[in-house]
């Protein structure tokens, strides 16, 4: 090929490739749009590689998205911000096509472009653009509109300015409940860039038309974004325009309505003050707290205890504390889960008498809960209550239940009780623990989960570490090595599991003296899977021992595997081996 030929060929493949039936091909292609664009050139880009994409009419989705995503970043490869513009055309055509993903990532695109462009092209360019698709005959167009008003209004003169404002409130009122839902979803993006004095007048009489539309997917998209709009005013505007419309949804007759208020509710009273989360939204909270919808309580449970964060303790012990009273003995278990995730973040609100009497009732309730979640949820958060109640109470009233869970037929709640095991052994002292706990940690390593035997020998050595290796040689120890005499071998797999975790927090003479001739008399076994588990484990103490107890003892136990009838056995026997050898040599 000759080389006034060669920069051609990049964009004569691409077009091959574009009209190729074979779709991955065509998908390549679109992804490798940078590195064509390099071999073009920024002025050929722009006059041909842009303008062939713009008329390019592939119908297949998943390259139109792909083509959406690459130009967001192209603007280098058309000779920078100064010919950014050109990117539109290929883009507006994207924003009209009819599927959602593939617009949505045109109009992301569109948002980077613009928020790069200078002043002059967004007037020029831009702000034409956005009109365009706004007076689209097909809803899609109109649709993505809604997106990019927020890019085009801030460096608009006043008169375009006026005209961008009534168009937005022309698209809030549109036939097309598609479209009124996108200019709910981003009225508080386009507030966010409008004047004061127009935010009171023109922007909040949109929000006013788009909740009370008739259609609960536009006024649930309209609570969703009453938060943000709420920062942006005044808080006495904020209480004025913003707060009676959330407290009438909160009473709308779409549950889907009342759920995102109940999502929302905690993010308005940061825009508002005291006195009208008191009147107003206290008693709205409340009421979704107790509506007749299960999804409507599970999102109002989830913000208990952040509610209760902005309120007095009298007022969340008056009004608060009933309802949640209600919802621990709720008909829905997703219900108690949800509370159950954060009711312990209540107790350090409440203080320490409340929490004696009125939560730990609460608690010892959902600990005993039939459904696991519910009870997980509950041992996860207990340092919450611990930090204001004291360890002897909390022993006292919640141990008995800890105990009774450590036994739980299902595996995932006795796998919480032993991740929670350390910090519990931390605030009840090494004398409390022994009496209570200490049985149960031996009685994990012997479960018929592996999950469970795999966290319990975990669980010794972070007690090791809490407790000190002379505890654990007077506590551990002599009870763990019995296993090495269990008829079953998923159990004596657990034991060299457990000395491989153990011996580097025991140290190099406990180690030698007690886990090491254990390990080495496992070698014998006649199982294979607990001599290669042996190989590992002597690879893994190799760093723990001193040299002379590696060559005395390790390397010929790992020679002896070496050759053993069984493949993975002597693999792992090699792989020890070499890992002494790697040492020797470096030290």
């Amino acid at each position: 090929m000759s080389t006034v030929e060669a920069p051609l060929y990049p964009i004569a493949v691409l077009i091959d490739e574009l009209k190729n039936d074979d779709i991955q091909l065509r998908l390549d292609s679109i992804r490798r749009l940078s590195t064509i664009a390099r071999a073009l050139g920024e002025e050929r880009t722009r006059s041909e590689l842009i303008p062939f994409l713009s008329e390019n009419n592939d119908d297949d989705d998943e390259v139109l998205l792909a083509m959406a995503e690459e130009l967001g970043v192209f603007i280098p490869y058309v000779g920078g911000v100064e010919h950014a513009h050109v990117l539109l055309t290929p883009l507006e055509t994207l924003c009209t096509v009819e599927e959602t993903c593939v617009r949505d990532k045109a109009v992301e695109s569109l948002c980077k472009i613009g928020s790069q462009m200078r002043e002059n092209d967004l007037i020029e360019w831009f702000t034409p653009l956005v009109k365009r698709l706004a007076a689209g005959e097909w809803f899609t167009a109109r649709v993505s509109a809604c997106g990019l008003f927020h890019i085009a209004y801030p460096s608009a003169p006043e008169t375009l300015k006026t005209e961008l404002r009534s168009i937005y409130g022309q698209l809030c009122q549109d036939d097309m409940p598609m479209v009124r839902r996108s200019a709910a979803s981003n009225l508080w993006k386009f507030a966010g860039t409008v004047e004061s004095a127009h935010l009171k007048a023109d922007i909040m009489q949109m929000f006013e038309d788009l909740t009370q539309d008739d259609q609960d997917t536009v006024r649930l998209l309209a609570v969703e974004g009453c938060a943000a709009l709420g920062k942006l005013l005044e808080p006495q505007d904020c209480a004025a325009r913003i707060l009676p419309v959330i407290v009438t949804f909160s009473q709308d007759k779409s549950w889907r309505v009342r759920y995102m208020v109940a999502n929302q509710l905690y993010e308005l009273c940061e825009a508002v003050g005291p006195e009208p989360i008191r009147t107003d939204l206290l008693p709205a909270y409340v009421r979704l707290l107790r509506d007749n919808e299960a999804e409507v309580r599970i999102a109002a449970a989830g913000k208990v205890t952040k509610f209760c964060q902005i309120l007095s303790p009298e007022l969340a012990i008056q009004h608060i504390l009933p309802c949640v009273k209600e919802l621990s003995l709720d008909s829905s278990q997703h219900v108690r889960a949800a509370l159950a995730s954060v009711v312990m973040g209540m107790a350090p609100v409440l203080g320490k008498d409340a929490t004696i009497e009125q939560l730990l009732p609460i608690f010892l309730s959902l600990l005993k809960d039939e459904f696991p979640d519910v009870r997980l949820n509950i041992i996860s958060k207990l340092d919450q209550v611990n930090q204001v109640i004291g360890i002897d109470l909390l022993s006292q009233s919640l141990l008995p239940a800890i105990v009774e869970l450590a036994e739980d037929r299902h595996w995932r709640v006795r796998l919480a009780i032993i991740e929670y095991i350390p910090l519990l052994a931390n605030q009840l002292g090494v004398g409390f623990f022994d009496d209570k706990l200490g049985g149960l940690c031996m009685q994990w390593l012997q479960d018929k989960v592996y999950s469970i035997r795999d966290a319990a020998a975990n669980n010794l050595k972070r007690l090791a570490e809490e407790f000190g290796p002379d505890w654990a040689m007077q506590h551990i120890i002599p009870q763990v090595l019995e296993i090495a005499n269990d008829s079953h071998y998923l159990h004596r797999m657990t034991l060299l599991r457990a000395i491989s975790l153990l011996g580097p927090v025991l140290g190099s003479e406990i180690t030698r003296s007690k886990l090491l001739p254990v390990v080495v008399n496992a070698s014998k076994d006649r199982v294979p899977n607990i001599k290669f588990n042996v190989a590992k484990v002597l690879q893994s103490l190799i760093s723990v021992v001193d040299q002379s107890v590696v060559e005395k003892t390790i390397r010929p136990c790992l020679v002896e595997l070496s050759e053993d009838p069984d493949v993975d056995v002597r693999y792992f026997a090699v792989q020890g081996l070499q890992s002494i050898d790697q040492v020797t040599m470096s030290s």
